[in-house]
C-alpha cells in the first residue's frame, strides 16, 4: 500500500464509522423480514432506501447536515468534559453564565453553525458524487478512491469543527461551570 494510501485510512475510517453506522441505522419505514414465508427467506434491512437521493443519507441526516447540527460527532468532547456551545446555551441559567460568557458562548455558537452548515453541504455533495458514480455506472478503482477520500475529508472536516467548539468552550467557563455542565447533562 503507498503512503497516499495510508495517510487516508485515518480519516476513511472515521467517515466510514460515522456515516457507516448512519446510513446502518435502522430507518423509519425500512423494516428488515426475518419470516421466511416473506419474501423467500431473505433479510431486507435496506428496502426503500434505494428510492433515496442519496443512498447514504436520509433524509433526516441531510436536514441535520444543512442546519449545521451536532449528529453526535462531538460524542468525543462531550462525554469526555468539554462543554458544547449549543448545550451551555440552554443551561445559561443553571450554569449561571454571566453576560460576559453568554455573549462569548453564543458568538462561538453562530459562527460554529456558519461553519457546520457550509461544511455540512460540502459532506452532501461529497455524497451525493460517490453515489452518482455508482449510479451512473461510471465507478473505477481510482474514481472510487478519490471519492471516498473527498468524502471522508468532507465528514473529517465537519467533526473537527463541531469538536474545536467543544475545546473553545474550554476557555469561555470556569472548572466549576465545567462540573454543574457535565452534571445537568446526566454525566
Amino acid at each position: 500500500m503507498n503512503n497516499r494510501r495510508t495517510a487516508r485510512l485515518p480519516l476513511l475510517a472515521v467517515c466510514v464509522s460515522v456515516l457507516g453506522a448512519c446510513a446502518s441505522a435502522p430507518q423509519h419505514g425500512a423494516h428488515a423480514s426475518h419470516d421466511p414465508a416473506a419474501g423467500h427467506g431473505q433479510h431486507a434491512p435496506y428496502a426503500g432506501l434505494q428510492k433515496r437521493d442519496i443512498k447514504a443519507l436520509s433524509e433526516q441526516q441531510i436536514s441535520d447536515l444543512r442546519a449545521g447540527r451536532g449528529m453526535s460527532l462531538a460524542l468525543p468532547a462531550e462525554l469526555n468534559g468539554y462543554p458544547g456551545p449549543a448545550h451551555a446555551l440552554e443551561l445559561a441559567e443553571p450554569l449561571r453564565l454571566s453576560p460576559e460568557q453568554r455573549s462569548k458562548t453564543q458568538r462561538l455558537f453562530d459562527t460554529m453553525q456558519q461553519e457546520a452548515k457550509a461544511l455540512g453541504e460540502a459532506t452532501i455533495a461529497a455524497e451525493r458524487e460517490l453515489d452518482r458514480l455508482f449510479r451512473d455506472r461510471r465507478v473505477a478503482p481510482e474514481s472510487l478512491s478519490a471519492a471516498t477520500a473527498k468524502a471522508a475529508a468532507a465528514q473529517g472536516r465537519l467533526r473537527e469543527s463541531h469538536l474545536r467548539y467543544h475545546l473553545a468552550m474550554m476557555e469561555v467557563l470556569s472548572p466549576e461551570q465545567v462540573a454543574q455542565y457535565n452534571r445537568l447533562r446526566g454525566y
